[in-house]
């Protein structure tokens, strides 16, 4: 199942309100980075069921993006109760995201 795209109105029931992790992988079409890391957030969401995985596009988002200091894409927050657990910028292999994301869950 891939990663759930959300905007600036379903992002507080999507992310903020959920009980488990969350990790928003916040994105533009244009982005180079971005293609390359988007199938291997999907086949996370996949393989992960435990977090939630979901999209902010920053161009249609963009105070979200500000909100959460998004200056650079693409941003990957991981949220836990509401609250930003880790964040790290830049695209990923999928070990480097699975080793993020196990950090949040193991801390």
């Amino acid at each position: 199942m891939p990663a759930t795209h959300v905007s600036q109105s379903d992002f507080p029931k999507q992310v903020i309100q959920q009980q488990g992790p969350v990790l928003v992988d916040f994105f533009a079409e244009w982005c180079g980075p971005c293609k390359l890391t988007s199938p291997i957030i999907d086949e996370l969401a996949s393989e992960m069921p435990e977090i939630k995985f979901v999209k902010v596009d920053v161009d249609a988002n963009q105070d979200l993006a500000s909100q959460y200091s998004v200056f650079s894409i693409p941003t990957f927050l991981i949220f836990k109760e509401g609250k930003v657990v880790s964040q790290f910028v830049g695209a990923q292999s999928k070990e480097g995201f699975r080793s993020e994301i196990n950090k949040v869950l193991s801390g």
